[in-house]
């Protein structure tokens, strides 16, 4: 953890957690944030669905939800990061107090809600985006919207031509009803749809699902076959979770998805199986848990073809970003591996 870091983020901690991750932020848009640059390295540049990466981690959605601090992520050390979700019209999200630290679990809950200033403003910010960055936006859809499968094509149509990647996010638990659009025959029309708006954009920019981590085996198996029959260009794999196990914290009951470590173990669980049943055939995205370079290539070895983090950040700053990669590499070249790619589902097995 650097100086600025040190002295910060105790102060940041005085704060509710929302109106610490807001003045987090701030710290970025004023570039009072840790900035490392460029962190990568032969056996660390990698391609996932045809995205030239410097390095395999990037940054969830949910940090930046309304893409204001671009600039400041772009030079945080990411490989890639992803902002949003954005919905077709602005909304509050639901009721304060809405997240919360897990201390002792190293982890948060959060009810947002799809808080978010609207397709409109952020499409406006990401026009103005660094192009030397891979960048991403999460889709997602209004609380009180007739369609709901339709907004995410309408986020997409308009906001597409910003991006490098789009994700389309049907596992959030925050929304009533919103894991619904995970079974077959509604996904599978879902993303047609969104299919449809990416092939009328300047470019043909890849499609991420991202996938809820409290899933049966059959549940799985159903993404899967809809994910290869459409042609996705890659899962994410996993959003929060709803279970409870294990906790410590006094917030542990509170109603919401959990993030950070406690998760770790049933998002790599998920990755894996979905890694098994496609047969390496389709590229994913590891997220759920990770704080160290051991955990982020774990990920790796279970199916991932690259990792985000989110949570992590709020307990280790963004200074542990070049230390996760540093350790990555190093752990790749300790396995013999001459880049990130050779590694992917190596230890698969493991996690079966």
């Amino acid at each position: 953890m650097n100086f600025l870091e040190r002295l910060g983020m105790p102060l940041l901690y005085r704060f509710d957690p929302e109106t610490a991750h807001g003045l987090a932020i701030k710290s970025l848009q004023l570039g009072l944030a840790a900035s490392p640059g460029l962190v990568t390295s032969p056996r660390m540049r990698t391609t996932v669905a045809g995205l030239d990466l410097t390095n395999p981690l990037g940054l969830a959605a949910g940090f930046d939800k309304n893409a204001e601090a671009l600039l400041g992520l772009s030079r945080a050390g990411f490989g890639f990061f992803e902002v949003g979700a954005a919905t077709p019209r602005a909304q509050p999200g639901n009721p304060k107090p809405r997240l919360f630290r897990l201390t002792e679990d190293q982890a948060a809950i959060n009810r947002f809600g799809f808080n978010n200033q609207g397709m409109e403003a952020i499409a406006a910010r990401l026009a103005k985006r660094p192009r030397d960055a891979v960048l991403g936006l999460n889709l997602g859809a209004n609380k009180d919207s007739d369609d709901r499968a339709a907004d995410f094509a309408k986020v997409l149509a308009h906001c597409g031509n910003h991006l490098d990647f789009a994700t389309v996010n049907v596992s959030s638990p925050n929304t009533e009803k919103l894991r619904d659009l995970q079974g077959k025959e509604a996904l599978s029309a879902l993303l047609s749809g969104v299919l449809e708006v990416r092939d009328t954009l300047n470019r043909k920019i890849p499609i991420f699902l991202k996938i809820a981590p409290d899933l049966t085996e059959a549940e799985i198996e159903a993404i899967a076959e809809v994910a290869l029959e459409l042609k996705i260009d890659a899962v994410i794999a996993t959003n929060t979770t709803l279970d409870r196990a294990g906790l410590q914290s006094q917030h542990r009951d509170e109603m919401g998805g959990l993030s950070g470590a406690p998760l770790f173990e049933k998002s790599t669980r998920v990755l894996a199986r979905l890694s098994y049943v496609t047969e390496g055939k389709l590229p994913l995205i590891g997220v759920g848990g990770v704080s160290n370079a051991e955990q982020a290539y774990a990920k790796i070895c279970a199916g991932a073809s690259a990792v985000q983090l989110y949570t992590a950040l709020v307990y280790g700053g963004l200074s542990m970003v070049q230390d996760i990669l540093v350790g990555l590499d190093r752990l790749i070249e300790q396995d013999g591996f001459a880049n990130v790619s050779e590694a992917v589902g190596t230890k698969r097995s493991d996690w079966l």
